[in-house]
């Protein structure tokens, strides 16, 4: 039987986010004339995942994968290897399907044939109450919100949606994207973001569109400690430390030093200007020092590129 959809779900150490979410899918509704399955990618889980997957999969049918190899990228690869759907809905562990997350997204492939991907509203589940002005930088932690209309996104300036609740094509993928990734995802002591819009970016160069999609919602679960300091000047960085290998990924061995210019004089004037609007108040302004340190690390991105380039 041809399966339409696989709803791939990479998790690290989810032993207690995972039950939340699979009640979710459980629960889907408008699926009747949907044929689809839930994949579980354990990324190399050091608590009882599998022991809890193990569960739920006496009462609902789930396959399980392991990918030894740690990072979000790998865990990803490995969904795309194992999938049976023509098309995969990655959801993070954490990531909660609103009741209609299936039929949106089978419902939307079929009326945009060219979407390689697409994705759609990304909510905030907070534990407690983000800081003030917290929308400027939330899309750091993969909540987007782009209104009500349908509209494709812009990968030439790197405005792409995040891995959380995307939709893929595997004929796109399988065709589009190399078997190794250059960016690999959050590691233990690295931070370097920019591992789900690697992929986006080589099927946009195939010639696939990047699509929203208004209709598909989820709800991403933020604990806590994701809105203490510390962690999100950590995460801001990290999504900046990324930004030119990614302006890199589709340019041309002429078009690299051009790349890598643009990136740091760019830059360099965004943290100017940042540091004279904000003078004294980066101290105490959380949302603000998290946008200078998005620009201190796409200022700091070529040399990130370089170091790597020399180390291979």
């Amino acid at each position: 039987m041809t399966i339409d959809l696989t709803v791939a779900i990479p998790t690290y150490n989810g032993q207690s986010r995972l039950p939340k979410m699979l009640e979710r899918l459980e629960n889907q509704i408008g699926t009747e004339q949907i044929s689809w399955e839930i994949l579980i990618v354990d990324n190399n889980s050091k608590d009882d995942t599998a022991k809890v997957i193990q569960e739920y999969q006496a009462k609902v049918p789930i396959r399980y994968s392991f990918e030894a190899e740690q990072g979000a990228a790998f865990a990803r690869l490995r969904a795309v290897r194992e999938a049976k759907g023509e098309l995969i809905g990655f959801l993070d562990d954490d990531n909660l399907p609103a009741p209609d997350w299936v039929a949106q997204a089978y419902s939307f492939a079929q009326k945009y044939p060219k979407a390689g991907a697409f994705s759609g509203q990304i909510h905030g589940d907070f534990e407690v109450k983000p800081p003030e002005n917290f929308e400027r930088i939330q899309a750091f932690l993969a909540i987007r919100e782009h209104g009500n209309k349908p509209h494709l996104f812009d990968p030439d300036n790197l405005r792409l949606p995040p891995g959380a609740s995307l939709v893929v094509r595997k004929k796109a993928w399988c065709e589009s994207v190399p078997n190794r990734p250059t960016l690999t995802g959050k590691l233990p002591g690295l931070m370097i973001q920019g591992d789900d819009y690697e992929p986006l970016l080589y099927m946009h160069k195939a010639g696939w569109e990047i699509w929203y999609h208004p209709d598909l919602h989820s709800y991403h679960q933020i604990p806590h400690w994701r809105l203490e300091k510390d962690y999100l000047l950590s995460i801001s960085r990290g999504c900046g430390l990324a930004t030119c290998q990614l302006r890199l990924i589709n340019a041309n061995n002429l078009q690299k030093p051009i790349v890598i210019i643009r990136t740091l004089l760019g830059n360099l004037r965004k943290i100017i200007r940042h540091a004279l609007k904000y003078k004294g108040s980066l101290k105490t302004d959380v949302i603000a020092a998290c946008e200078m340190e998005f620009f201190w690390g796409s200022f700091l991105s070529p040399l990130v590129y370089l170091k790597k380039k020399i180390s291979i």
